[in-house]
């Protein structure tokens, strides 16, 4: 295959081990392609004319799991003495045996006491109890990661419901503005839009070829808090933490990228700390360019089937991109998918307290970006199969964006706004659309605080025994309003739920506990079952499975005291119950490439996932006959 003839500069046509790939990911993009020599088991693929590419192969199933196959004590590590210590994936600290010690020449390395991994977990939260604030926490966090992985995930997994408001949303924001100063160590790659052409060659700089999972943002919308540029690092490093947090994925095969393609942010270009690119962002062809070089570069590299994450891309970008890889990529966008997916979840959960079907609602969304629309195109798609009709459920969504009610007077709307629009006068009040259509459920994402009033709370409870209010944006500084308001403008009527955590409510004699639409339920294990099956795409209807799943894990208890989602302490049980439903999907669909089907989904699952557990350093050793 000679890779200049097919345009696509920056892939190296030294291929190594991953020839099988970069033909692969040629196929994809370059359908018409014909390759130099034919495709040999253990992968083969047939393609009719105008069809998509059908993968049939066998997966190492271990290469997902940090356990070895007999469960014994590994090999000595190939790094030794300090280089060992100075490496995050193998330093296990004072945990380390005076025999291992010894044995990859530490010894003298350490101090001479010996700590368990456990009561090294107690000396980590000894030290963040210390710290004053919550991004002194995030910077104690990182830092953990850099020099000790499994710790870091250890200490996740006993601590995460705690933990995850830390080392994500809210904190991950304020973490992404302040980034420039708090920067310590690269974690991640870093391509700019003066790297076209060379991108492949960047990818080769990573130190690990397995990637199963990239997660990669442009910076441009991050949180509700705009364009962060280069800085929205901290976006996919902490999406990818929680990879592994929620879904035990292998921290080793996730890859966080930025793409800089520059900022229009006016005081992060004239901040001296600023670690981006100091230009206006580029549009156009030239950032088309970029993304498609990118994507197919990654397929080179890593194959076919590796899952691509958006994460953050501005409105005018995010839908166009995931409208045009979809069909061609493993790939889906968590701010549209994933937060629609956790919010129908908590939706379907409130169901079973106004004891009624979706299709019985009437929505009203305040904000009509990423994520509302998302929310809104997946809660038809769960009329459409409860027997609703398209058009029918499209009447029973009214959204409202910064201009006003979406109607169809409006020459301004974009393609997905569109379907939405209402042959209606235009408002700009929500009050006024409240009192007029009477919704049951008003769900916000529109990062603008203080806007679910209490004058709003009181007409829906007016008008609804039980009125849904979901205030989803993020941070907590941009939710539409807090848990306290709604339920006490409303009488304690409220189901409510909300993007960031909320305390307990415990007033008049009635408690609740606020549940958090995080996509934390979701993400990961939608992740983790694609990259167990092997699916070539991820459809919506993998998001509206998952939705299903997680709501039904919420139970009679949770619902008592108003929390329509199950408790984020069980997530990894969560996260594997959600990951089998995908994976049953993904073989409906014929979408899985792991053949056969295993019989024991659960069982397969379970066996991928990584383990925070220290691993031996003492080889294992045998005596011949005497």
């Amino acid at each position: 295959v000679s890779t200049q003839s097919t345009g696509s500069s920056g892939i190296n046509a030294e291929y190594g081990d991953n020839q099988l790939a970069l033909k692969l990911a040629l196929n994809f993009s370059y359908p018409n392609l014909k390759l130099a020599s034919q495709l040999t088991p253990p992968m083969m693929y047939a393609r009719q004319p105008g069809s998509s590419i059908m993968l049939q192969h066998r997966v190492q199933l271990a290469e997902f799991s940090s356990k070895s196959k007999d469960k014994g004590p590994l090999s000595v590590p190939e790094k030794s003495g300090i280089d060992l210590l100075r490496d995050p994936n193998l330093n296990k600290g004072m945990a380390m045996t005076l025999a291992e010690r010894q044995t990859v020449g530490v010894h003298g390395l350490l101090p001479p006491n010996f700590i368990s991994q456990d009561d090294q977990v107690k000396r980590c939260l000894k030290h963040l109890q210390d710290k004053p604030t919550d991004l002194e926490k995030y910077i104690y966090l990182c830092s953990l990661q850099d020099r000790n992985e499994r710790l870091f995930f250890r200490l996740l997994d006993s601590h995460l419901e705690d933990l995850m408001p830390i080392i994500y949303t809210p904190t991950v924001g304020l973490a992404c503005q302040k980034y420039g100063t708090l920067f310590r160590r690269p974690r991640g790659l870093y391509i700019t839009i003066h790297d076209k052409g060379h991108i492949y060659d960047i990818l080769k700089n990573w130190p690990i070829k397995k990637v199963k999972a990239v997660c990669f943002t442009d910076g441009e919308r991050i949180l509700g808090l705009g364009d962060q540029g280069c800085q929205g690092m901290g976006i996919p490093v902490g999406k990818l933490a929680l990879y592994t947090g929620c879904a035990s994925i292998n921290p080793k095969y996730c890859l966080p990228v930025t793409l800089d393609v520059g900022t229009n942010n006016e005081d992060l270009l004239a901040d001296p700390m600023y670690i981006g690119l100091r230009q206006k962002r580029v549009k156009g062809a030239e950032y088309d360019d970029l993304i498609e070089e990118f994507i197919t570069a990654c397929k080179a590299r890593y194959g076919s089937s590796v899952l691509m994450h958006f994460e953050d891309f501005g409105n005018q970008h995010a839908f166009r991109l995931l409208s045009k890889y979809k069909d061609t990529t493993c790939c889906f966008n968590d701010d549209i998918q994933g937060t629609a997916s956790v919010a129908l979840a908590g939706i379907l959960g409130s169901l079973r307290i106004t004891n009624n079907k979706i299709s019985d609602h009437t929505f009203v969304f305040l904000g009509a970006g990423e994520a509302n629309l998302g929310i809104a195109e997946l809660i038809c798609l769960k009329m459409e199969k409860e027997g609703m009709a398209k058009e029918e459920a499209h009447k029973k969504i009214f959204m409202m964006d910064s201009r006003g009610l979406i109607v169809k007077t409006r020459t301004d709307l974009s393609e997905h706004k569109i379907h939405f629009a209402k042959d209606m006068a235009g408002t700009k009040s929500l009050e006024e659309v409240v009192k007029t259509i009477k919704p049951t459920a008003l769900i916000g994402a529109s990062a603008t605080p203080n806007t679910f009033t209490k004058p709003i709370i009181e007409e829906m409870t007016r008008n609804n025994e039980r009125p849904i209010i979901f205030a989803l944006s993020n941070p907590t500084s941009k939710s539409e309003c807090t848990a306290d308001e709604a339920y006490t403008w409303s009488n304690n009527k409220a189901v409510f739920a909300s993007g960031s955590p909320f305390p307990r409510y415990d007033k008049n004699g009635a408690v609740f506990e606020p549940g958090q639409g995080n996509n934390a339920y979701i993400f990961p294990a939608v992740a983790l079952g694609v990259m167990c099956c092997g699916s070539i795409r991820i459809p919506d209807d993998l998001f509206l499975t998952a939705a299903e799943a997680l709501s039904e894990l919420v139970s009679e208890k949770d619902l008592a005291v108003g929390r329509v989602y199950p408790r984020l302490s069980d997530i990894k049980e969560i996260s594997v119950h959600v990951s089998v439903a995908v994976i049953k999907r993904c073989y409906e669909l014929n979408l899985a490439t792991v053949l056969p089907m295993p019989d024991d989904l659960e069982t397969f699952v379970r066996s991928q996932l990584y383990s925070s557990d220290y691993e031996s350093f003492i080889p294992t050793t045998y005596e011949y006959p005497k």
